[in-house]
């Protein structure tokens, strides 16, 4: 399994989630945050920008579904501009279903 961590502006993650629902994913989490990149902050009104706000949208796949769900994050959310966001992928070793109190082995 792995898991699929995309960091994007707030104003598309609603279409990114989407996306990924479309794709097939059973289930998204989506956390509203804060956050910088690298780049320059821009101004408003003679204020310096510390944070721009931003959407983490976390969802665990099978490994065969990675690249379906990269790609159709990458379609709806990229502009070309700096600022797109981030899509981290990591192996998921282990997971619970609290519920039941058993090992996950399907599809989460």
């Amino acid at each position: 399994m792995k898991r699929i961590e995309t960091v994007v502006q707030s104003e598309i993650s609603r279409k990114v989630v989407k996306a990924i629902r479309d794709t097939g994913v059973g289930g998204v989490t989506l956390i509203e945050s804060l956050g910088q990149g690298a780049g320059d902050r821009p101004e408003i009104g003679g204020k310096q920008i510390e944070f721009n706000s931003t959407d983490v949208i976390i969802t665990v796949v099978n490994d065969s579904e990675v690249n379906s769900v990269v790609s159709a994050i990458m379609d709806t959310a990229h502009t070309g501009q700096k600022g797109d966001g981030k899509i981290f992928v990591t192996n998921v070793e282990e997971s619970f279903d609290i519920s039941t109190k058993q090992k996950s082995t399907e599809k989460i």
